[in-house]
């Protein structure tokens, strides 16, 4: 049997997944409307029928819109992209020796924390990790509705020689129908191998994923070309900055349903926007995106909301997806062409802030995470 010190921990990335070619769509939707974790069609043995029947009817609709952002969904490249990133910001850490390394105000965490930030509100990470037999940490990928899936993903880790895996959900906040339902399918499929998990279930108001945020607002204000805006590097401003310009977070909706079952997604959204608003002072407003099926869904809708702004007098709309860290379907059609177009036909300038993807600060968030929940499941070496 190995010791502590000899098995060999993995970082497991977890994500929705999309369709890779418009012959992926239909598969995928009925993969997504199978999971009664998300919506719950009829009894259970009519579950995935009604998912066939559903997907088939919405597949030529959803079809025509991955057609209008170039195919496929950019979840996957995204993804292995941001896992890239994460893996070699871990791996700079090197392997622990006796001592402890320090950290440095020229360690890779600070250098990527916005000038304007004291580093006295930036907790420096638990010292390096010991990795045996792979070189260093390695991160992999595993969706939850497409390939690479989450069970394919988990034979390949075990084929690799990993003993612990430390998951981490790439939804920011958590709900029962994304980063539940995604640890309950690993959960499923650990139980049939020899391995550990630890997981991260929520880190919607971690300070360096908040300062990803403020730092794509700011420079989402950028677009307006309004001459009352600071540069990136001011401090941070106070009193009414960005009064030209309406900030409308939009996050991905829910059926009400999960909400009043104590599901605590919007007060987890509701918090990520809260510490957001302690560094900007921004007109703001919520709305939610993305519903679909007959069931009522958290409100205000994203589309009605811009309704209600145009009633309001209001011209330039910076939105801010505050649940999606990378782009898909829901930013670069959605937002970027429904909502653009409905904005415009109302007089509104709709503009969206850049996704997170593999911004700098968000990989450091996503590190920090990882290397304090190591150290919490004792997996630090």
């Amino acid at each position: 049997m190995k010791s502590d010190r000899e098995k060999t921990t993995a970082v497991l990335l977890l994500n929705l997944g999309g369709p890779d070619s418009i012959s992926a769509v239909k598969p995928f939707l009925f993969n997504l409307f199978s999971d009664r974790e998300i919506i719950r069609l009829g009894p259970s043995f009519m579950q995935k029928p009604l998912a066939y029947l559903i997907s088939s009817l919405r597949g030529r609709k959803t079809e025509d819109a991955y057609k209008l952002i170039g195919g496929k969904s950019p979840i996957l490249d995204i993804t292995n992209a941001q896992a890239k990133a994460l893996e070699e910001e871990l791996n700079k850490l090197g392997v622990r020796s006796e001592e402890p390394e320090t950290l440095t105000p020229h360690s890779p965490l600070i250098e990527a924390t916005p000038p304007n930030r004291p580093l006295s509100k930036i907790t420096p990470p638990c010292p390096p990790l010991v990795r045996g037999g792979l070189g260093g940490v390695r991160v992999y990928v595993g969706m939850r509705y497409w390939h690479p899936l989450i069970e394919d993903t988990v034979e390949k880790m075990k084929s690799d020689g990993i003993d612990r895996i430390f998951a981490l959900s790439l939804y920011p906040q958590y709900s029962v129908a994304t980063t539940g339902s995604s640890l309950s399918k690993l959960k499923e499929i650990i139980s049939k191998y020899p391995m550990e998990i630890f997981s991260i279930k929520s880190w919607h108001d971690h300070p360096l994923y908040v300062d990803a945020l403020v730092e794509k607002i700011m420079k989402g204000m950028e677009l307006f070309n309004l001459q009352s805006l600071p540069p990136l590097s001011s401090p941070l401003p106070r009193g009414g900055w960005g009064g030209d310009v309406h900030v409308l977070f939009s996050a991905h909706s829910l059926p009400v349903k999960f909400i009043n079952e104590g599901d605590p997604y919007v007060d987890h959204v509701k918090a990520t926007i809260s510490e957001i608003i302690k560094e900007i002072d921004i007109r703001w407003d919520l709305s939610y995106q993305s519903k679909s099926g007959p069931v009522q869904w958290l409100e205000p809708s994203t589309d009605k909301m811009i309704e209600e702004l145009a009633q309001r007098g209001i011209k330039n709309v910076l939105v801010v997806p505050v649940s999606f860290v990378s782009d898909h379907i829901e930013t670069l059609y959605e937002i970027d062409i429904l909502y653009k177009n409905m904005a415009a036909s109302k007089g509104i300038r709709l503009e969206r802030v850049e996704s997170l993807n593999t911004s700098p600060l968000f990989i450091s968030a996503l590190k920090d995470i990882v290397l304090k929940g190591m150290e919490e499941a004792g997996w630090d070496g």
